[in-house]
């Protein structure tokens, strides 16, 4: 009785502090919603919240109202029920839904693509995309799927990684109504033994974008070159990377705004396993065909003393990764970094262990490459490992900067977060209402885990809101697996009695 009080009462005395402006409304769950259940938070089409389930060979497209409520739980009979469904990726678009997946069928991986109505029901036969002949069963997904920024294109690509010297790379285009617009094989030198590459990109003119790098020793990258697959072109023109007496972290790829342009943004290093210096830009011009930003950002003394935690002001930086970057309408971006380690009782898990056991980066199966681009929870791996591990999500540090790379203010965002045996309920999601940002994450308050909701204004002013309100005790939010569907709504599913549901955030 006394913890209910205590908790009600930190409810009240912080909504004390200002007005309300945000609401939660939760979602019931079933018997079938265990936290086993494979999910993706779609979109919102048609006013109802769109949700897809799999529990073992069922597949379900949930339609949730503006209350939350179940409007229609659609089966999609049509899905494999008897093969492996190894990955699945929705594209919303105003009236209907694409879902493209894959499975494996004896010794063949379908890639295919069914388009889905406001109310769940199939629309026309499924659509097969592609094909690949294996002799083994995959474990992971061969395909990777991505889209424009303006929903225009849809790409699909597979890369071979037999031949570690040379890869297969096999892309396809498809316009918004999922007619092929170009299909093409190219094959990737991979002169050096430690060449890799990074995520991909797809920009609203079909053009795939993406580095290959070289790392010294398996640790940081000292040579790196931007690979453009134009459109309706068959080969890759490649610009290399100017890195002078640098060497790089992971190489984030953006498309700019206006969209001619990429941003390309790293940690940087000044010398082997050293100590992160600050970021690395550089930004590629579409219609000059030249590289037209190529410079550092060192960070100052007085943001690491802020950002720092509890390292020194030397290793400041040493913990932190690249989350976030988002393009300013004047050509300037922001960029948001997080600390993020691991520790235990044998060893603590470094940057250099999270390159290299990454979930961003890795083999799909034995001879297939590919590189996730987003955390959810239908192809995020779980680590299960003997040894007891703690993860920590720390401090977010937010660093606005000019189109010529200036730094123009610099914001940090503290919290302290940790959890053993899985992150699920660590790290932040970031929402964008136009005039602010906000960042939502959980934070242990007085034996209660909070979600917590800070807002940055366009000047960096930092405000921590007043709880949400409906936030009920017994809830625990998975920030990270949130996805914004609207201009002020955000679907953030949730744990409750170890059921999966899922709730919505209005910002008024």
């Amino acid at each position: 009785m006394k913890g209910k009080q205590l908790f009600i009462f930190l409810v009240l005395a912080t909504l004390t502090t200002g007005a309300v402006a945000q609401k939660i409304v939760y979602s019931d769950y079933e018997k079938d919603d265990s936290r086993r259940m494979n999910f993706e938070i779609v979109g919102k089409l048609n006013g109802n919240f769109m949700i897809y389930k799999n529990v073992r060979s069922k597949h379900w497209i949930v339609g949730l109202d503006n209350d939350m409520k179940q409007v229609f739980k659609t089966e999609q009979t049509y899905l494999p029920a008897n093969d492996r469904m190894i990955n699945s990726d929705f594209f919303a678009y105003n009236d209907f839904i694409y879902m493209v997946y894959q499975y494996q069928k004896k010794n063949v991986v379908y890639c295919m693509a069914s388009k889905i109505d406001v109310s769940g029901n199939q629309i026309g036969e499924p659509l097969q995309l592609d094909t690949t002949h294996l002799g083994f069963a995959a474990d992971n997904k061969i395909y990777s799927v991505i889209g424009s920024e303006d929903k225009s294109k849809i790409g699909v690509f597979k890369i071979n990684s037999r031949n570690r010297k040379l890869y297969i790379m096999t892309t396809i285009l498809l316009n918004d109504r999922l007619e092929m617009l170009k299909k093409s094989v190219i094959e990737i030198p991979m002169e050096e033994r430690n060449e890799d590459l990074s995520d991909f990109k797809l920009d609203n003119e079909g053009d795939l974008v993406f580095c290959k790098f070289l790392r010294n020793n398996n640790e940081n990258i000292t040579s790196a070159t931007l690979l453009i697959k134009q459109a309706m072109g068959d080969t890759l023109v490649g610009n290399d990377l100017r890195l002078d007496k640098i060497m790089l972290d992971e190489i984030n790829v953006k498309i700019g705004k206006p969209n001619k342009r990429y941003l390309l943004a790293s940690l940087y290093y000044q010398e082997r396993r050293g100590n992160v210096e600050g970021y690395y830009f550089s930004i590629w011009d579409k219609i000059q065909t030249a590289f037209v930003m190529n410079t550092t950002s060192v960070f100052s003394d007085e943001l690491r003393k802020e950002a720092r935690g509890d390292a020194t002001l030397k290793t400041a930086f040493n913990d932190y990764f690249i989350r976030n970057i988002i393009s300013k309408k004047d050509g300037g971006f922001i960029i948001s970094a997080e600390a993020y380690y691991t520790t235990s009782r044998f060893n603590n898990w470094n940057r250099w262990d999270y390159l290299y056991g990454s979930p961003y980066y890795g083999y799909g199966s034995q001879n297939y490459y590919y590189s996730p681009f987003y955390r959810n929870w239908w192809n995020y791996p779980r680590y299960n490992t003997n040894q007891s591990a703690r993860y920590h999500a720390d401090n977010i540090t937010v660093l606005s900067y000019k189109p010529g790379g200036e730094l123009e203010w610099s914001c940090i965002v503290s919290k302290e977060q940790y959890d053993d045996e899985t992150d699920d309920k660590l790290s932040f999601q970031l929402m964008n209402t136009g005039g602010q940002l906000h960042f939502l994450f959980n934070q242990l308050e007085k034996r209660y885990i909070i979600l917590n909701d800070y807002s940055l204004s366009p000047d960096g002013s930092l405000t921590r809101n007043p709880t949400l309100k409906n936030l009920e005790r017994g809830y625990e939010f998975l920030p990270q697996y949130g996805k914004q569907v609207s201009a002020r709504q955000m679907i953030v599913p949730c744990l409750y009695r170890n059921y999966i549901c899922f709730a919505k955030i209005d910002y008024n």
